[in-house]
C-alpha cells in the first residue's frame, strides 16, 4: 500500500467550525502511520493552530477544488488513489465524478449522504441509520474518527466516583466557537452558584469580551484560554465538561469524560439526541432556549448543579460514554478505505 496517496476534501474558518478538519486529520494521521502520503484539499483560514496542526504532521494544504470537474483535475495532478470528501458545501456529484475517474471515494456524511455517489460512506453517530444509495456504509460510533492525541490519552478505564468540594469545569465549543456558545453557558455555568473552577476555551476574540463582562460568585473562578493542540489534557483534568455536540462528543466519548451536551446548531440535532438518549452525556437542550431566561434555561441550570454536586452522577456518564467508543475507528475506516483502493485496482487490471 505505500504506493497508494489520499487527498482530504474539507474546510476549516471562524463561521464553519473545524469539525470537518479534525475528523479527516484522524484519518490522515493513520494514514501516514502506514506509510500512506496525505494531503489537504481546502480552505483553513483565520485558524492558525489548525493549520499548525497540519505542518506539525507533514501534511500539505492545497487549495481546495469546489466542482466535480475540478475535484477530478486535482486528483490526477496529485496521482491520488483516493479522496475523502467532508463537506456540507460541495456539489454532490463531486464524489461520482471522481469514480467514474477511477478514484476511490469516501464520504464522511451525518445522516444525510445528499445524493453523494461514493465507494464507501461514513456515518460515525450514535445508531446511524443512513440510507446510501450504493457502495458500503461505516456506521455507528465504532468507526468515530480521532486524533493521536486523544487516543494515547485514552484512560484505561472510566473515571471513579469521587466527589469534590470545588469541581473543575472545562467548557468549549468547537476549535472557534462559530455559534457563540461560550458565554452563554459560562453565564449558566456560573448561575448555578455551585463552587467551580472553570475553564472556557475562547474561539474568538470577541468571545473574550463577554466573558470579562461576566462577575464569579464567591467559590468560583472563570479562566478563559485561547485553542488548544493540548486539549485532551485539559478535559483529562476537568471533573466536567461543557461542549457542543459536535464531532468533539466522540473524544469526550473516548476519554470517559464526564459531559453535558448543548445542541449549538440544527445539524446536530439528530446527533444530540441520540448521544443524550443512549445516556453518553447529559442533555442541556438547544442553544437559542438556553440563552433565554425560562423553563429550558432553568431546568438547564438545574442539571448543572446536579452533575456538579454527585461524583456518582458524572461517574455513570463516564462509564457509558468511555464503553461506547473504544479509539480505533479511525483504524477500521483506513482498513475499509484501503481495502476498497486495492479492489478497484484488481478490478482495473482485470
Amino acid at each position: 500500500m505505500s504506493t497508494v496517496r489520499v487527498g482530504l476534501r474539507c474546510d476549516a474558518g471562524p463561521w464553519r467550525g473545524v469539525g470537518h478538519l479534525v475528523r479527516c486529520l484522524a484519518l490522515g494521521e493513520e494514514l501516514l502511520r502506514r506509510g500512506v502520503p496525505v494531503e489537504v484539499f481546502g480552505s483553513v483560514d483565520g485558524v492558525d493552530w489548525a493549520v499548525d496542526q497540519l505542518l506539525d504532521r507533514g501534511i500539505g494544504l492545497c487549495p481546495g477544488p469546489d466542482t466535480p470537474a475540478g475535484l477530478v483535475d486535482a486528483a490526477r495532478r496529485h496521482h491520488l488513489d483516493a479522496v475523502v470528501l467532508d463537506s456540507y458545501e460541495l456539489d454532490p456529484a463531486g464524489a461520482g465524478a471522481l469514480r467514474a475517474a477511477g478514484v476511490t471515494t469516501l464520504a464522511i456524511v451525518d445522516g444525510d449522504p445528499r445524493g453523494q455517489d461514493a465507494d464507501l460512506y461514513l456515518d460515525q453517530n450514535v445508531g446511524a441509520t443512513t440510507v446510501v444509495p450504493g457502495g458500503r456504509l461505516l456506521a455507528g460510533s465504532a468507526y468515530a474518527l480521532l486524533r493521536d492525541s486523544v487516543v494515547a490519552a485514552r484512560p484505561a478505564a472510566p473515571r471513579p466516583a469521587t466527589d469534590v468540594d470545588r469541581p473543575r469545569v472545562l467548557a468549549f465549543f468547537g476549535g472557534t466557537d462559530a455559534a457563540g456558545a461560550a458565554a452563554p453557558l459560562a453565564r449558566l455555568l456560573l448561575s448555578t452558584g455551585r463552587p467551580m473552577e472553570l475553564t472556557v476555551v475562547v474561539g474568538r476574540p470577541e468571545v473574550a469580551a463577554d466573558l470579562a463582562a461576566l462577575t464569579p460568585a464567591p467559590g468560583q473562578s472563570l479562566r478563559p484560554v485561547p485553542p488548544t493542540g493540548g486539549l485532551p489534557a485539559l478535559i483529562d483534568a476537568a471533573d466536567l465538561v461543557v461542549s457542543a455536540a459536535g464531532t468533539s462528543t466522540w473524544e469526550l466519548c473516548c476519554l470517559g469524560a464526564p459531559s453535558a451536551l448543548v445542541c449549538v446548531v440544527d445539524n446536530q440535532r439528530e446527533a444530540y439526541h441520540r448521544v443524550v438518549g443512549a445516556g453518553l452525556a447529559a442533555g442541556l437542550g438547544e442553544l437559542p432556549a438556553l440563552t433565554a431566561d425560562g423553563d429550558r434555561a432553568r431546568a438547564g441550570a438545574g442539571t448543572l448543579a446536579r452533575l456538579l454536586a454527585s461524583g456518582r452522577d458524572r461517574a455513570a456518564l463516564s462509564a457509558r460514554a468511555w464503553a461506547a467508543v473504544d479509539g480505533l475507528g479511525r483504524v477500521r475506516v483506513a482498513d475499509a478505505l484501503l481495502d476498497t483502493v486495492a479492489r478497484r485496482g484488481i478490478e482495473r487490471v482485470y
